[in-house]
């Protein structure tokens, strides 16, 4: 199973009020992705269980090429240039699936 790009991101955020303002932004963004994006196929926010302050995002491109595509779309920029005001910190990791279900895709 070499098909997919993901990664998964892990976003501590300042405080409640920083964490509001995350997930307006975090709304706005994902208009964008899903209106001009149809090689990025999963992009999901997350909340963990007790960790109010955590956002989690799961994203899954078709490949590589569809990554990069999403990190030039303009309201990814925008994401990318505000995001700082609210975080405490942030973890990236990317991955290469080997093996897994998936989705038929339409």
């Amino acid at each position: 199973m070499s098909d997919g790009f993901g990664l998964v991101v892990r976003f501590s955020l300042r405080d409640q009020e920083a964490a509001m303002a995350f997930d307006e932004l975090c709304a706005i963004t994902l208009e964008g992705i899903k209106t001009t994006e149809p090689e990025t196929l999963t992009y999901v926010v997350h909340v963990p269980e007790g960790e109010p302050l955590v956002r989690v995002f799961y994203e899954l491109y078709a490949d590589r090429a569809a990554f990069d595509a999403h990190e030039a779309q303009p309201h990814t920029k925008h994401f990318l240039a505000e995001r700082e005001q609210y975080l405490a910190g942030v973890e990236v990791a990317f991955l290469n699936a080997i093996a897994g279900k998936v989705a038929a895709q339409q």
